[in-house]
C-alpha cells in the first residue's frame, strides 16, 4: 500500500475510514459526509452485492438518506465482484463526486479493495484456462507442495492451507513462467499519488469488538438474515459464488436444511464473524503505512467529532 504521507499527497481530497466489521466505521462516515456534504463509496466486499443488505450489514434506509451512498448493493449475487472491477467503479465514483465539489468518503474493510484503488495491479496476463482447470482440482497440500517447488518466493509468503492464494500463485507462474511476486512490483492503475488522502484506521479494543460481532449477527436474525437466505437459495446460485460463502450464509443455509440446531448455526456463524474481524484487525494493524492514523478507542460523540474534523 502507498507509503506517501497523507500531508504530502498532492491532488484532490480523498477521506478514508477503514477497519474491521463493527468497529463502527459507517457511523462516522456519515458523521463526516453530514459535516462536509461529503460522498460515501463502499468499499466492503459483501456490501456491493444486492442480496446482502442485511448479512452484509449494509447502511439502513434511514442512513442513506442521511447523505449519498455509492456502491452498496449494486453487483447481483449471480456475479462475483473483483478488487480490479470494484477499483474502476469506484475511481468513477471519486471522479464524480471531485466534478461537483464534494468529498469522497471511502468506507470498509476490504484490505485488498482498498490496496488495489490506491495501488493499482499487477498486469497479469489471463490465465490458461486448461492450467486454471488442473490447479483448482489440486487439493491444498498437492498445490502447496508444486508451489514451494515451482515459486518459492510466493510459497514462502503464504500459510500453507491458503487454498485460494496458493491456486492463484501455482497458476500464475505455470501460466506466465513468472512469479506472482514478480509481477506484483509492476502495479498499474493506483490513485494514491494522485489524490491528498485523509485516511484513518479504527481498531477499538478486541473484547469490545468481539461482543459487538457477537450481538451483531443475532440482531441480524431478527432483521431478516433467514429470509434474506431463503431468497439466494431460491434462486439456485452456485455454491462457489462469494455471496453464497458470504458469513451467515453456510450457517444459516445448514440450519434450513435440518442439518444442525439453531443454537449450533448461531455459535458458528458468531465464530466465523469473530475469525473474519481478528483478520481485518491483523491486516489494518500491519499492512498500511505506518503513518497512517488509527483510533483504538470506542467510538463516542466527542471523539467522532474531533476525529470528522481531523479527515476534512
Amino acid at each position: 500500500m502507498t507509503e506517501s504521507s497523507p500531508s504530502e499527497s498532492g491532488g484532490p481530497p480523498l477521506a478514508l475510514i477503514a477497519g474491521p466489521t463493527a468497529s463502527g466505521k459507517s457511523a462516522l462516515a456519515i458523521a463526516l459526509a453530514e459535516r462536509t456534504g461529503g460522498i460515501i463509496i463502499n468499499a466492503d466486499a459483501s456490501q456491493v452485492y444486492a442480496d446482502l443488505a442485511v448479512l452484509s450489514a449494509r447502511p439502513s434506509d434511514d442512513e442513506i438518506a442521511r447523505a449519498p451512498h455509492k456502491l452498496f448493493g449494486t453487483i447481483d449475487g449471480s456475479e462475483a465482484c473483483s478488487a480490479a472491477r470494484w477499483a474502476q467503479d469506484a475511481k468513477r465514483e471519486i471522479a464524480n463526486a471531485h466534478n461537483i465539489g464534494k468529498l469522497p468518503i471511502l468506507v470498509g474493510g476490504t484490505g485488498l479493495y482498498i490496496r488495489t484503488l490506491l495501488d493499482g495491479i499487477a498486469p497479469v496476463p489471463d490465465i490458461d484456462p486448461d492450467i486454471r482447470d488442473i490447479v483448482r482440482a489440486m487439493p491444498v497440500t498437492q498445490a502447496y507442495a508444486a508451489l514451494s517447488r515451482e515459486d518459492p518466493a510466493s510459497a514462502e509468503r503464504l500459510a500453507p492451507a491458503d487454498i485460494t492464494r496458493i491456486a492463484r500463485a501455482l497458476e500464475v507462474i505455470r501460466s506466465t513462467g513468472r512469479s506472482i511476486v514478480a509481477w506484483r512490483t509492476e502495479k498499474h492503475g493506483g490513485i494514491g499519488a494522485a489524490v491528498k488522502l485523509s485516511p484513518l484506521i479504527l481498531l477499538p479494543p478486541r473484547d469490545w469488538l468481539i461482543n459487538r460481532c457477537n450481538t451483531r449477527f443475532t440482531a441480524m436474525l431478527e432483521q431478516g438474515a433467514i429470509e434474506e437466505v431463503e431468497a439466494l437459495l431460491a434462486r439456485g446460485l452456485s455454491k462457489a459464488l462469494p455471496v453464497m460463502r458470504a458469513i451467515g450464509v453456510p450457517e444459516i443455509t445448514a440450519w434450513l436444511a435440518g442439518e444442525m440446531e439453531r443454537p449450533d448455526m448461531v455459535e458458528r456463524a458468531q465464530i466465523a464473524t469473530r475469525q473474519y474481524a481478528k483478520r481485518q484487525y491483523t491486516w489494518f494493524s500491519r499492512q498500511p503505512p505506518a503513518q497512517w492514523p488509527r483510533h483504538h478507542g470506542i467510538l463516542n460523540n466527542k471523539n467522532s467529532d474531533e476525529l470528522v474534523i481531523k479527515l476534512q
